[in-house]
């Protein structure tokens, strides 16, 4: 453990972050967190929040009603994160602590490897790396080999248009894409057309996820969803993985329902080895990474030691879960 000192706030730090990253908090805080590991057990978690002044926690952290019980001095939880549906932010509120995140930061890194995996699925880059490294790739060249799908000129179908949904939206106008987007309400300022979810499904080649986790999009993505898809398009999901209903995502694709599919997150994470999306060759996986770059992720401890800070100090927090978003 990091030794207490003084009469210094008592923050409990969750996860493993580079030291430079943390700026000044250990100089300024009581700062405890475990010797080593990357993700702390939840044993360790209900044991030591009971004296904690502050929390600086991640998405792989579960801050439930136990949790909350046991935090009786908790001033304000920071996650580490955009998301924010592995905090009861109702039950912490109703307690008197508020809830910080890290929106906007990541906004570009995530827009960006959603047209990376969007990319690798449909020119089926990791299909064909894998057939290189194995010693598959036999003949120099086949006017019919390793045939994927165009991706410019055409239409991208966007569910949800928030921040990450226009960044993705930006980047598929550089591939002279035709945008289309669904969304609760039209929004203003989106270079794309608004239609309803019947017609984007419709008339889409890649459906792409940018909503967050909650009642109503909790598996809105299931067999009806994929089954209005092109039997050509493809689905990519780089928001929250339990907007899709994996086992009927995995049936459609068996069925040939959709063309393919490019994950980043999944219903639960890490995903089996031996689960079926594993043994697909027209689905490319990749382990929860949109906001992992140097810059993103150095930008995100930033801002959630600001927000840890301000909410010890009582003070605005520069990104606060927003009242009836919880």
């Amino acid at each position: 453990m990091i030794p207490r000192t003084g009469a210094k706030p008592r923050v409990i730090l969750t996860f493993s972050l580079p030291r430079e990253w943390l700026g000044a908090l250990p100089e300024e805080v009581d700062l405890v967190q475990r010797e080593s590991g990357d993700v702390s057990p939840r044993e360790w978690l209900l044991k030591e929040v009971g004296s904690a002044d502050g929390l600086l926690c991640s998405l792989a952290d579960r801050i439930d009603e136990e949790v909350l019980g046991r935090a009786g001095r908790l001033r304000i939880i920071s996650t580490y994160s955009v998301g924010y549906d592995h905090i009861d932010v109702r039950a912490a509120r109703a307690r008197g602590i508020r809830v910080g995140y890290t929106p906007e930061v990541l906004t570009d890194s995530t827009a960006d490897l959603v047209m990376a995996l969007l990319l690798a699925v449909a020119r089926r880059v990791a299909e064909g790396d894998r057939l290189v490294r194995s010693g598959g790739w036999r003949e120099p060249w086949s006017a019919t080999f390793m045939l994927g799908a165009d991706v410019h000129g055409k239409t991208l179908g966007i569910v949800g248009m928030g921040r990450i949904g226009r960044a993705v939206a930006r980047r598929a106008r550089g591939f002279d894409m035709r945008v289309l987007y669904h969304s609760r309400t039209p929004k203003e300022g989106v270079d794309a057309e608004y239609v309803s979810l019947e017609s984007l499904l419709a008339e889409s080649d890649f459906v792409v996820l940018a909503v967050d986790l909650n009642p109503d999009t909790y598996h809105l993505v299931n067999y009806d969803f994929l089954r209005r898809m092109r039997r050509s398009a493809f689905l990519i999901n780089a928001s929250r993985g339990k907007v899709v209903a994996e086992d009927d995502l995995v049936r459609a694709l068996r069925e040939g329902a959709i063309a393919g599919a490019a994950l980043d997150v999944y219903e639960e994470e890490p995903l089996r080895a031996d689960h079926p999306l594993t043994r697909m060759e027209n689905v490319v996986l990749t382990p929860h990474v949109g906001s992992a770059t140097v810059d993103t992720r150095r930008r995100m401890a930033e801002v959630a030691v600001e927000n840890l800070m301000r909410g010890l100090r009582g003070e605005p927090l520069l990104y606060e879960v927003p009242a009836g978003l919880e």
